[in-house]
């Protein structure tokens, strides 16, 4: 039962039962005030929690923002490029939500811990000292009646009229000081229920509003965060790729470490002890070098240099070769030692010894020594994996070693090739198939894309904007030999084909990449260097899929533009877009939004813009296939090997129906198995060569749609993201339809649909 009411009636008479309901009301009212208190304490004890949480969560903010990666190489990819500088969009936006955090801490103050001292103060305390008075009042009226009512009856009726006057008086006055504090008292019941619940409804809204920006931060964050784990997936498939090449050659490099020596501009390299002489009788020491030397120059460098002192570089000499002579034990308490003289110190004779008698060989080779030093070239197969066209897995599921191995030797033979059946026989699974194709394509001589244009495939995948790496790889293309750009044009349209079905067989572009790139552009010289590079030529492949037909069905311009970066808007032009302080800009990701818009199966015939460059359920690095491919027999292959002839030279030794077979395979449709070859029908539903058949339709563009528009540039743009357009002035874009992004269009420009800047064009 709650406090009963305190009747004015009752403060005349002020009964025991009176005094009882007041005590009561009294009690609630001080139960009331501590737990205020209590609460006012706890509020600021929140209030600085919340100020440490922000100075530690600023504080990691601000490590993250300081942090950059370092990476191997000279250069980095897109996806690693966005990956470093996610850590300073991660501090943006910590930085953000401690903004909103330092308001919600501020309104803590001002919504809910003054209000409640305020109440405190004026309300429960004016209670106080309302009950303090009538306390007094109370003692003082009735130690006033008691004194006159010990009034002796003899007194004077002049005397005692006074008293009773004064008595009166008391009374009447207690009366009206006991009306107000019964009033008070239940005043300040009543008010403490909206005075203090508004406080902490005003509390409670501030929190809401915290969470709801940071619910406002996470959905602009959300567009970013999904971009961020497509660079994150295509990094760690390129990292697993890479992770099994290095492993192979760090194997083979372990146990034959003289056949990978890396080429130098010097001669011979290596350490050395070369003999130091002092004064007598402290005798000579043997101080250890790094030595270089240029037989063409006959020049010779050492650098003194111990590991056990911390790795200190001393000051390096360099001199000209006059002769160098090998040493005996009969002449030296030491083994493995040769003296060099040099030409331009005459009379001054250098003592040096190597780490063994082989390496004392290979110094005395380089040297003009006698003992020549014979050096092997092992060239090592690197395998890749592989699959079926809807099956998931593509290319990267590996084929049995022995059926590879068997597939190959008949058809390399003249005798077996014919034996072959690739549609019809039952013995060929797909994934044999495709192995055999790769470690074909792997064991050429030289690879498809060749040596000699390896690096300048390379250079334009490290820098540049998109569209002038395609147009720096569509010129280098087209100067590959013939038969090596019509092999690489076949086996494109081919992984075209297949990247087509990736939302059933999870090979993307970025995953046929990680596949091909090895395969069509190894290095000519293994090393580590090189291998950080295969992320590189897996871009190459990902551009020779993603622009198959611009690359191989159109000219090149031999002008192609350098790539440059186009950072801020052209002259007289509105921004591309604001930035408003304390809110993250959305960044266009066009994949996304084309994703989305095809969900619904709309184009049975979906381009390559309808697949994301890569996929979140990527399959894991593959195991690795140890057979190598044998060569054509006889020979023409071992000529065709020992004088690293062309592709087009050694496919010209491989049968006539092993080439027909091979082309087959990847281009169902070709000529070649219809014109020089009747007995082959097309492929049959179900068949081998029917998995790896095109589409009946290819789509080259977005269909338009009833409600399309046209629009035409008035500044010219070079693209910043992947998800955009590069156009120049009087570009004519199709299907023109507002995006998603605040300030942005979609359109399609040359079979392309990306973004395009709003305030850079003018609809038609």
């Amino acid at each position: 039962m709650g406090l009963q009411p305190l009747e004015f009636s009752d403060c005349y008479l002020d009964s025991p039962w009176f005094r009882e309901r007041i005590r009561a009301h009294e009690a609630e009212l001080e139960r009331t005030n501590k737990f205020i208190k209590e609460l006012i304490k706890d509020g600021k004890n929140l209030i600085a929690a919340t100020k440490s949480l922000s100075v530690a969560q600023r504080k990691f903010a601000h490590s993250l923002r300081d942090f950059k990666f370092e990476f191997i190489g000279d250069a980095v990819t897109d996806d690693e490029r966005c990956i470093d500088a996610s850590l300073r969009e991660f501090s943006n936006f910590l930085k953000n939500l401690e903004e909103q955090r330092e308001i919600m801490a501020l309104s803590v103050t001002e919504t809910l811990i003054k209000p409640l001292e305020k109440f405190r103060k004026e309300q429960l305390g004016a209670v106080k000292e309302e009950k303090k008075k009538f306390d007094k009042e109370t003692e003082k009226n009735y130690s006033l009646i008691d004194k006159h009512l010990n009034l002796s009856a003899k007194k004077k009726d002049s005397h005692l009229q006074e008293a009773d006057i004064q008595v009166e008086q008391n009374r009447q006055h207690f009366y009206e000081l006991s009306l107000e504090y019964v009033c008070k008292l239940q005043e300040i019941q009543e008010r403490k229920k909206f005075e203090f619940v508004e406080p902490m409804l005003s509390f409670f809204q501030g929190m809401f509003t915290f969470y709801h920006q940071g619910h406002e931060l996470a959905k602009d964050f959300n567009h970013y965060k999904m971009e961020l784990q497509i660079n994150i997936q295509n990094t760690r498939n390129r990292f697993e790729g890479t992770r099994s090449e290095v492993e192979e050659l760090m194997n083979k490099i372990r146990q034959n470490p003289k056949d990978h020596k890396r080429a130098s501009q010097f001669t011979a390299e290596g350490y050395l002890y070369v003999q130091e002489k002092r004064p007598a009788p402290f005798g000579s020491s043997w101080v250890k070098h790094y030595c270089m030397y240029r037989k063409a120059a006959k020049k010779f460098n050492m650098i003194p240099f111990e590991h056990r002192s911390g790795g200190k570089l001393g000051d390096g000499e360099v001199f000209f070769l006059k002769e160098c002579t090998k040493r005996h034990t009969d002449s030296i308490d030491r083994r493995f030692c040769f003296d060099i003289e040099a030409a331009d110190r005459p009379g001054v004779s250098l003592t040096m010894q190597a780490f063994s008698e082989e390496e004392r060989k290979q110094w005395l080779e380089a040297l003009g020594g006698k003992e020549a030093l014979s050096h092997s070239f092992n060239t090592a197969i690197i395998p890749r994996p592989e699959g079926s066209i809807n099956d998931q897995g593509l290319y990267r599921v590996v084929g049995v070693s022995s059926k590879v191995q068997r597939l190959l030797s008949m058809l390399m033979d003249v005798k077996t090739c014919h034996e072959v059946d690739l549609e019809n026989s039952a013995d060929w699974e797909v994934k044999t198939i495709t192995s055999a194709l790769k470690q074909y394509l792997r064991s050429l001589p030289e690879p498809l894309m060749t040596y000699e244009l390896h690096g300048d495939f390379i250079v334009p995948a490290k820098s540049g904007s998109p569209e002038s790496r395609v147009n720096a790889i569509h010129f280098l293309v087209h100067k590959l030999p013939e038969k090596n750009k019509e092999m690489l044009d076949i086996l494109v349209k081919h992984l075209t084909n297949v990247s087509n079905h990736s939302k059933q067989n999870l090979m993307t572009v970025a995953n046929l990449g990680v596949v091909f790139g090895p395969t069509l552009m190894r290095p000519q010289e293994e090393t580590v260097a090189a291998l950080m590079d295969l992320k590189f030529q897996n871009i190459v492949v990902e551009i020779l899929i993603e622009n198959h037909e611009k690359i191989f069905r159109t000219p090149p311009d031999t002008t192609f533009p350098e790539p440059t970066c186009l950072s801020a808007s052209p002259p007289n032009a509105p921004p591309r877009q604001s930035k408003r302080q304390g809110q993250r800009t959305k960044r266009p990701v066009a994949v996304y939004n084309l994703c989305l818009e095809l969900e619904d199966g709309d184009n049975p015939n979906p381009s390559k813009e309808d697949t994301p460059t890569s996929s979140l359920d990527s399959l894991s690095s593959p195991s690795p296939v140890t057979a190598a491919l044998p060569g054509p027999p006889g020979p023409d292959k071992n000529h065709l090997l020992a004088d690293g002839g062309s592709f087009g030279d050694w496919a010209s030794t491989i049968p006539g129906q092993t080439r027909s077979s091979m082309v087959q395979w990847l281009n169902p449709q070709s000529p070649t198995t219809t014109s020089s070859n009747p007995a082959v029908t097309p492929p049959s539903p179900g068949s081998s060569a029917f998995l790896f058949s095109p589409p009946a339709t290819v789509v080259d563009k977005p269909p338009e749609s009833v409600s399309s528009r046209k629009a035409r540039a008035v500044y010219p743009c070079e693209a910043e993201h992947s998800s955009e357009l590069s156009f120049e002035i009087g570009a004519i874009f199709e299907d023109v339809q507002t995006s998603r992004e605040p300030g942005w269009l979609e359109g399609t420009l040359n079979g392309k649909r990306g973004l395009i800047p709003q305030n850079y064009v003018k609809l038609l």
